[in-house]
């Protein structure tokens, strides 16, 4: 039997991305009988306080010899590369995307960021990607060497098709944590365009991870005049997700970044044509004539495409079918579990 203990400091009732992998991950491994556990860390980082990182060292001690250590990535990048090497043990990292590059940060943050993450890098056993895009991110901008990385995508489950708003008016679903990276301000900045046809559009995911830039959406909401169309759903356990994708007629999400887009894929799963923000992540998602990319900062280009799509009939069912078509081919769970077996064993072979 292999171990693993993945240490993160995201909250134990998340339903964000990087804590549903973590979940998906631990519970495929410990179907196939290995030890896979969470350890919980402080939630300060990326930018933790020293209490923060005396802690997170501490619990990071007590995991056993022999066993696969995982930190998160905005733990791992926030550590300093000193103390990780000092543990005396392998330590790895499972990055969705570098911390530094995160919108709305101010720039000593990011100096500070770009800084400690480039060391936390050099002392790490491996660093686990979650896409090809940050993969190639972390060699061509952070000079990880390829030898030190692994890709281990998110899975997406076997889903039936989405069958939508049951009515005249097309219903536009954006799942994600109501953040800048996210751009749901842009969206609303689009949907403002488009007050000539019919829409809905369902807004879900918390709105307390950045407080002010969810007041200014709310406030751009009502400046457009479409607060009677939106619905902030907040953050929804599985089953009332599960139903949001399905009473739904398409995807909305114009990223600035992602670190592969786990929203984008469930959308496509269920047959939804998907607007995406035009980075490398998204784009090896919503391929074909599965939706559109859009240019993130221009709300002109995200209110056409959504106009397509929501003002002809045709090219929505087209688009649906691309996107179940795309569905069908992304990976799955176990795939991901196989990339982390592989790594627990060698880990289990050294003692």
């Amino acid at each position: 039997m292999a171990r693993l203990v993945v240490a993160s400091p995201e909250d134990a009732t998340s339903r964000a991305d990087g804590r549903r992998y973590e979940i998906r991950l631990l519970a495929e491994l410990s179907a196939r009988r290995h030890e896979a556990t969470y350890l919980p860390l402080p939630q300060s980082f990326p930018i933790p306080s020293a209490e923060a990182v005396r802690t997170t060292l501490d619990r990071l001690r007590s995991v056993p010899s022999g066993t696969m250590l995982v930190v998160e990535g905005a733990a791992f990048c926030g550590l300093p590369a000193d103390r990780l090497a000092a543990l005396g043990r392998p330590v790895s990292a499972l990055l969705r995307y570098p911390a530094s590059l995160e919108p709305g940060l101010p720039p000593d943050a990011v100096a500070f960021l770009e800084a400690s993450q480039r060391a936390a890098f050099g002392v790490a056993e491996v660093v686990i990607a979650t896409s090809a895009a940050t993969r190639s991110l972390l060699i061509e901008r952070f000079g990880v060497p390829k030898e030190k990385l692994r890709v281990a995508e998110p899975g997406v489950d076997p889903s039936p098709r989405a069958r939508g708003g049951g009515g005249d008016v097309p219903v536009i679903l954006t799942v994600g944590a109501v953040l800048p990276r996210k751009n749901q301000l842009a969206l609303a900045r689009a949907l403002g365009r488009l007050t000539d046809i019919g829409w809905r559009w369902r807004i879900v995911g918390p709105l307390e991870a950045d407080v002010a830039y969810a007041s200014a959406l709310r406030d751009a909401v009502a400046e457009e005049g479409i607060a009677d169309r939106v619905e902030f759903a907040g953050q929804l356990n599985q089953a009332g997700l599960a139903e949001a994708y399905d009473r739904a007629d398409l995807f909305a999400l114009p990223s600035y970044l992602e670190g592969y887009g786990m929203a984008y894929a469930e959308a496509l799963a269920r047959g939804l044509p998907v607007v995406a923000g035009a980075g490398e992540a998204a784009a090896a998602l919503v391929s074909g004539a599965a939706g559109e990319l859009v240019p993130p900062d221009d709300p002109a280009t995200i209110a056409a495409a959504l106009r397509n799509l929501l003002s002809e009939p045709d090219a929505r069912a087209r688009a649906a079918r691309s996107a179940r078509s795309v569905g069908t081919r992304l990976p799955r769970w176990f795939q991901c579990a196989d990339v982390f077996e592989h790594l627990m064993e060698q880990a289990a072979a050294r003692g």
